[in-house]
């Protein structure tokens, strides 16, 4: 433990335990953020401290209970309250959900600005309510993290350009996990999935902004009966998709066994509107794995020139997945380890608090 005359942070890590994007980088960030010798003592505010992930982190921090759901009514009238008792001296919210009246100095990460972009069936009266407390949460910030360049110029674009000054780009992180397997280590992976055939993998959600059906129906337009498209997807909105022949939906896969399916697809592909980062097609190339998604996005800037982009359209993608095998297959690609963004986020919170 950290001396307890030196800055005091406090973590919003109640979204640490769902199983989402935003959930892997907060587990990933504040792991590694303990993992370091600096300056700073912790207290993490999760909704159950016998969440499994937190059990290496007993002895680096103060772990203290903050059930309060996310978007409530509770999360503006007890969590301020809660961080004032803590005596925190700043919050770091891996999300833009601050309360309005928190009692201390605040540095946020914004991964997007989907509902913006693209308000998918949110109610009229969540969206009202999603601008006006992300408006409220990123003016009031001390410091930003943007997970891209494409995001903090949304940021800029819709906030004003003074938003701008106080941003820093941090790309989110790829576990060192993500390498090529060789075929008879994941064999007994694909097994375990029941994937006989070779296969198209897509890793998201299926909001509606994601495109899922156009990416089932440039699948089902190739006729290919010797190949699958796996689409490793759970949430309400997976129920309202038409499943083609030859599509299987699989939930529910724990990290460790990602790897394995990436290295052992086609490709990893997509039909999506909007990203924010697109941390899929990160861990994909990690793993060299090809990708085939559209040019929407941070989707270019985390691609690059590794991956085959197109326009989010159901002709495109086809042909993109019908000239699978004249694609080469990429080396693995290197990004930046979640050691390495956590030690950027550190920076950030310094340069806020201090």
């Amino acid at each position: 433990m950290v001396h307890t005359d030196c800055m005091h942070i406090g973590i919003d890590c109640r979204f640490a335990a769902t199983h989402s994007g935003l959930g892997r980088y907060t587990r990933e960030i504040v792991t590694h953020m303990l993992q370091r010798n600096d300056p700073l003592r912790y207290t993490l505010f999760v909704r159950d401290t016998a969440e499994p992930w937190l059990a290496p982190l007993q002895s680096r921090a103060l772990i203290i209970c903050a059930d309060i759901p996310h978007y409530s009514f509770a999360e503006q009238l007890r969590f301020p309250a809660l961080i004032r008792r803590a005596g925190v001296d700043a919050l770091f919210s891996p999300h833009f959900n601050v309360p309005l009246r928190c009692p201390v100095p605040h540095v946020l990460t914004v991964h997007d600005l989907i509902l913006h972009r693209y308000p998918n069936r949110a109610h009229r009266l969540k969206q009202m309510a999603y601008r006006f407390l992300m408006r409220s949460a990123v003016l009031r910030a001390r410091q930003i993290i943007a997970v891209s360049r494409f995001t903090a110029g949304e940021l800029a674009q819709v906030y004003g350009e003074s938003v701008r000054t106080k941003t820093t780009v941090v790309y989110e992180g790829v576990s060192t996990l993500f390498r090529p397997v060789p075929q008879e280590q994941r064999r007994p992976v694909l097994e375990k999935y029941g994937l006989h055939k070779p296969y198209f993998l897509y890793v998201g959600n299926a909001k509606q902004h994601k495109n899922v059906q156009m990416l089932i129906d440039a699948y089902a337009s190739l006729q290919d009966s010797s190949r699958e498209l796996v689409l490793m997807t759970g949430g309400c909105e997976h129920r309202n998709l038409r499943l083609a022949p030859g599509t299987v939906r699989i939930d529910g896969v724990p990290d460790h066994d990602l790897p394995a399916l990436y290295s052992g697809a086609l490709a990893c592909v997509s039909a999506t509107a909007y990203e924010g980062f697109g941390l899929p097609f990160a861990e994909a190339l990690a793993c060299g794995c090809r990708v085939i998604a559209p040019r929407m996005g941070a989707i270019p800037e985390v691609v690059r020139d590794h991956g085959v982009l197109v326009e989010p359209q159901t002709e495109a993608i086809a042909e993109a997945l019908a000239q699978i095998d004249a694609l080469p297959v990429p080396p693995p690609t290197r990004f930046a380890t979640w050691e390495e963004t956590a030690e950027r986020v550190v920076q950030v919170l310094g340069a806020a608090c201090f």
